[in-house]
């Protein structure tokens, strides 16, 4: 058993990942990269409370994520967690059923940790680094994170300066605004709405230079480069490039223009859930709430201002992973 052979896996409101890894010649070999749509957060935001039915599909993911790491002789893992698992009312049957299933205990990452394995996952992957600013943009099922920081040399996990999160994301929006199907004009207005005023909370307006991380809005204007992590993301991105399916590797390190991106997003919101679903490249479990990710994308890159979108396959299962390598 190699001592460099870790997991990571990222638990979020939509989606729990898996990544397997070994750390070869400097590099982290990926041995296995999976994802289950279980909706985990599905009707937290209105009962407080993680819903039975999410609650089997998310152990049931986890079974199988437990037999791939004995599989793969797995030496150290680590299980991050949103802060649902945490706040709701019965995060300790979650906890309970992470810790018989795979024998760690599910962390719920402060504000600064989760913004820096995020920027790290994403900008050690890039094949092209910048010279200045870098900007993540990483839409979760309940919130989305923006933070902002340097690349560094290749191999380096990059220094953020900024970071924030706003309390928009896929599932929150679609439970609380796109009631119809396909939502109605006023629902989208509504939707946009929500999203800048989310995002006036944590976006400086005008560039700020130096900050902290915990502190002062994101100077998202300063970036000279905007990098897209997760599944809202790369399902645009296989949106813009016309994918015949869902493929990884034309999507990573994919640079499209950010006009293109709004068009997308269009595009996608003016569908019904079951037109999305027929799109080779959207997954079934995200066509439902694609429309309200792609929304807070389509404002964020409206604030940006910048002419492209990088996008990236690697996102914060990937820091976490080499958080394990690095310790």
């Amino acid at each position: 058993m190699s001592r460099a052979r870790v997991a990571a896996v990222d638990c979020g409101t939509n989606t729990v990942k898996l990544l397997v890894g070994e750390v070869v010649d400097g590099a982290l070999v990926e041995l296995a990269r999976e994802s289950r749509m279980v909706r985990l957060g599905q009707g937290v935001d209105r009962t407080g409370r993680l819903d039975e039915a999410a609650l089997a599909r998310a152990f049931a993911a986890l079974d199988e994520y437990a037999d791939l790491l004995r599989h793969h002789d797995v030496a150290r893992v680590r299980f991050c967690a949103t802060s649902a698992t945490r706040d709701a009312a019965n995060a300790d049957v979650f906890t309970a059923g992470v810790r018989a299933r795979l024998g760690v205990e599910p962390e719920v990452l402060p504000g600064a940790a989760e913004a820096a394995l995020s920027f790290a996952g994403a900008v050690r992957h890039l094949h092209e680094r910048p010279d200045g600013p870098v900007l993540v943009v990483d839409i979760g099922g309940g919130s989305t994170e923006l933070v902002l920081g340097r690349a560094g040399g290749a191999g380096e996990a990059g220094a953020v300066t900024h970071a924030r999160s706003a309390d928009v994301g896929s599932v929150r929006l679609h439970e609380r605004l796109l009631h119809d199907d396909p939502a109605t004009p006023e629902q989208v207005a509504a939707c946009r709405a929500a999203v800048d005023a989310a995002l006036d909370e944590v976006v400086a307006s005008v560039g700020a230079g130096g900050g902290d991380v915990d502190g002062e809005r994101v100077p998202v204007t300063d970036a000279v480069a905007l990098v897209g992590v997760a599944g809202t993301v790369t399902t645009v991105a296989a949106h813009v490039l016309g994918l015949s399916s869902y493929d990884r590797r034309a999507i990573d390190q994919s640079v499209v223009a950010t006009g293109d991106v709004l068009a997308a997003v269009d595009e996608l919101v003016a569908m019904s859930a079951e037109q999305r679903r027929q799109l080779p490249y959207v997954h079934p479990g995200r066509a439902d709430v694609l429309d309200a990710g792609a929304l807070v994308l389509g404002q964020v890159v409206r604030r940006v201002g910048l002419p492209t979108l990088t996008v990236s396959e690697a996102d914060i299962l990937d820091g976490i992973a080499w958080s394990l390598v690095d310790a």
